[in-house]
This record gives C-alpha cells, sequence and structure tokens, in this order.
C-alpha cells in the first residue's frame, strides 16, 4: 500500500490542525501498523508559512528512511524566489514533489506565476499535488485547468474534492489527462462512485496522517481499515494502493 497524503508535524506553527509531536522513527512505525509500504510525506508549517526552512526540515524529516518516505516541498507562488526554492527542492533537497494549498496560501490557480514553478517540478520529474475541494480557491476545475496548462507534468488532487467537489473532481479527472486524484477525506459512498467511474490508474489514496494527537495516528490507520466496507473488488483495490501510485512515482520507490 502507498499513502499519496501525509504530513509532518506542526513544530513551529501550532495552527488549528496541528496534533502531537513525532519524529521519523515514530511515523516510521505508523506506517508499519497501518501496513503502508511508502508514503508521500508534505509539510505542515510550510502550508502556513513558506519558507526554505520548512523544506530544509521536511528533507531532514524523510531523509531517515527516504526510500518509504517521499518528501513534497512547498512555496507561496507570489514569492519572488518561489521558482529558485523549487529547483532546489529537487536539485539540493533530494524531494520528489511540490504541495499547494490555494486556499491556506492565498492565491489563485490562475496566477502565471505558477507556470514558472511548474516547469520547475517538470524539469526536476516531479509531480505536483494541491489542495481541492475548499471554494473559493482551491475548485477541481482551477487546479485542472493548471494541469492543462501544463500537459506534461502530474497533478493531483489532494482531496478528490472531498464532500462537496467531488462530482467536479471526478468530471475533471475524466477530462484531463495529467489530472489525478486522491481520496483523502472524500467520504466513502463518493470514493467507492469514483472508483467505479474513473479512468483506471487515476485514482490514489490518502490517509492525512501526521495531524493527530497521538503520534500513532489512529484515525489514518482507521482510514485504512475503512476501505474494506466500500464495497470494491479485489482488482480496484490493488489499482488504488499500488498498481497507480507506484505507475505514478516511478523512480521515486527505486
Amino acid at each position: 500500500m502507498i499513502d499519496f497524503h501525509t504530513h509532518t508535524p506542526a513544530w513551529h506553527t501550532g495552527t488549528w490542525l496541528g496534533g502531537t509531536a513525532f519524529g521519523p522513527g515514530e511515523f516510521l512505525e505508523f506506517l508499519d501498523s497501518a501496513g503502508i509500504e511508502a508514503a508521500v510525506v508534505l509539510s505542515h508549517d510550510g502550508l502556513f508559512n513558506a519558507t526554505p526552512a520548512a523544506n530544509d526540515e521536511l528533507a531532514a524529516f524523510v531523509a531517515a528512511d527516504p526510500r518509504r518516505m517521499i518528501g513534497y516541498g512547498t512555496v507561496n507562488p507570489r514569492h519572488a524566489d518561489a521558482a529558485d526554492e523549487v529547483r532546489r527542492c529537487f536539485t539540493e533537497l533530494g524531494l520528489g514533489g511540490l504541495k499547494l494549498h490555494p486556499w491556506l496560501q492565498g492565491f489563485s490557480m490562475h496566477e502565471r506565476s505558477l507556470d514558472a514553478i511548474c516547469e520547475e517540478v517538470i524539469d526536476g520529474g516531479g509531480i505536483l499535488l494541491s489542495h481541492d475541494g475548499t471554494p473559493p480557491y482551491s475548485m477541481p476545475g482551477q487546479i485542472a485547468a493548471l494541469a492543462r496548462r501544463h500537459p506534461r507534468l502530474p497533478v493531483v488532487l489532494g482531496h478528490g474534492g472531498l464532500h462537496d467537489c467531488w462530482r467536479e473532481a471526478l468530471a475533471m479527472v475524466c477530462e484531463t489527462d495529467n489530472l489525478y486524484l486522491c481520496l483523502c477525506g472524500t467520504p466513502p459512498y463518493a470514493a467507492r462512485y469514483i472508483i467505479e467511474h474513473a479512468p483506471r490508474g487515476k485514482v490514489l489514496f490518502g490517509t492525512d496522517a501526521g495531524l493527530s494527537d497521538k503520534a500513532s495516528q489512529d484515525y489514518a490507520v482507521a482510514r485504512v481499515a475503512e476501505i474494506d466496507g466500500w464495497g470494491i473488488t479485489g482488482e480496484q483495490r490493488a489499482d488504488l494502493l499500488d498498481h497507480a501510485p507506484r505507475a505514478l512515482l516511478g523512480r521515486w520507490l527505486a
């Protein structure tokens, strides 16, 4: 199983999303307890304060086992040096992708400053994962428009539209060749429908681990167990948890 949506702790920001502190060893114990082979790990602090230091701390965290933890840095596209920082994430820090959160970071996915950033992700052989499902700045259609401007860039809808926008997320994935969808916080009935109707190989799974008040990330373990009640086939389950994310991550899992 590959988890496409997890987080480091909130070391500095102390936000309403913040859970308990934990180290990489404890996080690897969580992965083992949930039967997760590898995970995409996103900065927490960087989503509220996108600084090079936040990317440095993420890189240090995943360096404990880069075979199992693939770090995705972040930038604020309105910062003048954002594209340079994305390049540094790949060339110096060895990260595998970029996470953007238009809602928290306060920008529109239509801003042209994103074009240089996307080209840096392409050059680094990485993936762009964006928060979605939260209006007004994180709608699936807005993210799909960015994906269509950069057809060589794999783009992932990080939450599968959540509760209100999952139908839009599914429609955009069906229409956009380089757009993928991560079921992370998507309600079970919607997840089942998405799996049945999305193009094969374009649906991923994520727990959103890292936000718990326990280092064991009990809610994330429960999300994995929840899949058993979705009523999907063994083939669909294998595509969701292994084949699709493995094909997308490619060399980052080598």
